[in-house]
C-alpha cells in the first residue's frame, strides 16, 4: 500500500537564468545551490536555508515556504546543498545573475529573510539587490574565529565550510550597504547578543526577544507573529507596536515558557518561577503532558528551594 502520509511536492520546471527572468515558476540548479521560485504577487520574499533545512533532503521547497506562501507574496528560495552558511560561489552568482537580467525589477518590494545560517546569508547578499530589506532571525555575523572569537557553536559544520578569505566573509561589512534590516535575537544567548552588537548600524533595527533562545523564528511562528512582522517590512521600514501586540501570544508557546523558567531559576528568581509557572498552568490547557510536567517540576523545585532558604 502506498504511503499517503508523504506530501508530494510540485517541483517547478528547470531552466536557466535567461528563461527564468519572466517565468512564473522556476528551478535553477547550481553546483552548490539552487534557486526555487514561486510567483504570486509584486512583493518578493527571498528565503535562505538554515542548517536544519539541509537535513530534509530533496526535493524540498524554499525555507519557511509553507508559512510565507499563504501571505500571498512571491517566494524565491535560495537552497544550499550543504551546511556551509552559503560560503560558496554559486548562490551569489545566481542572485547576481538574476539582478543583471532585471528579475528583481518585477517587484515593488524585495525582502530577504532567514534564520541563523540563513539570516547570515540574507544580510550578506542583500547588497546584491538594490533597495532590498532584510528580516533576520538569530543571525551569525560571521563564523570566522579571528573576527568572532566568542562563537564556538556548530563546530562540525563550521569545520566543513570555508571561513578564510573570499567575498561575503562578514555580514557586518554588508550592513552599511543594506537599505533596511530588522534583526531579532535573544539577549540571553551570549553569542547571539555579540553578533547583534556587530551588526548594529543606522539602517538596522535590533529587536530583543528574550527567552526565545537561538530559535527565535520558532517562537515567532508559534506565536502567530510572523505575518505581521513580514507585513511591517513589506509596507514600511520599521517594526512597530503591532508586532509586540501579536507577540504577546509567545506566553503560551512552550519553548518560550521553558526558557523563561530555566533562566529565572538559574538567576535565583525562584519567586518569579513560581508566579510564571502558576500562570502557565492556568493557561496551559493546550500544553502537552511533557510540557506540563516540566512546568510542574520547575515550580516544585522553586518552592523547595525557597523552603530551604527560609528554614536556613
Amino acid at each position: 500500500m502506498a504511503d499517503t502520509s508523504v506530501v508530494q511536492i510540485d517541483v517547478p520546471p528547470e531552466m536557466g537564468l535567461d528563461a527564468a527572468v519572466d517565468a512564473d515558476r522556476f528551478l535553477i540548479r547550481g553546483a552548490h545551490a539552487n534557486l526555487w521560485f514561486e510567483g504570486q504577487s509584486d512583493v518578493l520574499l527571498v528565503s535562505f536555508d538554515n542548517l536544519a533545512t539541509i537535513d530534509e533532503g530533496w526535493p524540498r521547497g524554499p525555507w519557511a515556504w509553507r508559512r510565507l506562501a499563504p501571505l500571498g507574496h512571491s517566494v524565491l528560495g535560495v537552497q544550499s546543498h550543504a551546511k556551509d552558511w552559503f560560503r560558496q560561489p554559486t548562490a551569489p552568482e545566481l542572485i547576481r545573475g538574476l539582478e543583471e537580467r532585471g528579475f528583481f525589477r518585477r517587484f515593488r518590494r524585495v525582502v530577504l529573510t532567514g534564520a541563523s545560517m540563513g539570516a547570515f546569508a540574507a544580510l550578506n547578499f542583500a547588497p546584491l539587490i538594490p533597495e532590498a530589506r532584510v528580516l533576520a532571525f538569530s543571525p551569525q555575523s560571521t563564523m570566522n574565529k579571528v573576527i568572532a572569537p566568542f562563537e564556538a557553536r556548530f563546530p562540525f559544520a563550521v569545520r566543513k565550510s570555508n571561513w578564510e578569505g573570499m567575498p561575503f566573509l562578514d555580514a557586518a561589512a554588508a550592513v552599511p550597504y543594506i537599505h533596511k534590516a530588522v534583526v531579532l535575537y535573544d539577549p540571553f544567548v551570549p553569542e547571539d547578543r555579540s553578533h547583534a552588537a556587530r551588526l548594529a548600524g543606522p539602517s538596522v533595527q535590533l529587536l530583543r526577544v528574550p527567552f526565545c533562545t537561538h530559535e527565535a523564528i520558532r517562537v515567532v511562528m508559534k506565536a502567530g507573529a510572523l505575518p505581521g512582522l513580514v507585513a511591517a517590512l513589506v509596507d514600511g521600514d520599521d517594526v512597530g507596536q503591532a508586532f509586540w501586540q501579536d507577540f504577546r501570544a509567545r506566553r503560551s508557546v512552550p519553548k518560550w515558557q521553558r526558557s523563561l523558567l530555566a533562566k529565572a531559576a538559574s538567576r535565583g528568581r525562584h519567586d518569579l518561577v513560581i508566579r510564571a509557572a502558576d500562570a502557565m498552568l492556568r493557561l496551559g490547557k493546550d500544553l502537552s503532558d511533557d510540557d506540563l510536567a516540566f512546568v510542574r517540576r520547575a515550580k516544585r523545585g522553586a518552592v523547595n528551594t525557597l523552603k530551604g532558604v527560609q528554614a536556613g
